[in-house]
């Protein structure tokens, strides 16, 4: 095996571990992401009923200029980054993308946008491989 074959498997097998580490924490993000903010919403439901109302809750959210802030700033970045997630789904060849938007939606965007992170890398991870497999002749 020649010189630069060595140093190229090298260099992927440690980026292929710092990849690794970064999707452990999406995973853990999308974790925290949909836990934490749905003990929020179980807490809403047990102060304004057992239905899950809608309007209130959007009432709500804009009560004070803090919650009007915070609510802008969520709805204009989690459009900015949904566009964004459905252009790089579809550049990097990325299936799935409806459950994400989808989980973004039922669940939360703090679930959702680091699960596409994830599913991201780990694409990111196969391309890698599939370029150096193919490299390498394999």
């Amino acid at each position: 095996m020649s010189r630069e074959a060595v140093d190229e498997q090298s260099s992927f097998a440690a980026q292929h571990e710092r990849r690794l580490g970064i999707r452990h924490l999406y995973v853990l993000l999308a974790i925290a992401g949909a836990v934490l903010p749905w003990m929020a919403n179980l807490d809403f439901l047990k102060e304004h009923g057992p239905t899950f109302d809608l309007a209130l809750f959007v009432q709500l959210a804009n009560a004070n200029a803090a919650a009007q802030s915070l609510s802008r700033d969520l709805a204009i970045a989690a459009t900015a980054i949904s566009i964004w997630m459905v252009v790089e789904a579809r550049r990097i060849g990325l299936k799935g993308i409806t459950w994400v938007l989808l989980g973004c939606v039922t669940v939360a965007f703090a679930f959702g946008c680091p699960l596409f992170l994830y599913l991201r890398e780990r694409r990111l991870a196969e391309l890698a491989r599939n370029e150096t497999d193919a490299g390498s002749g394999r």
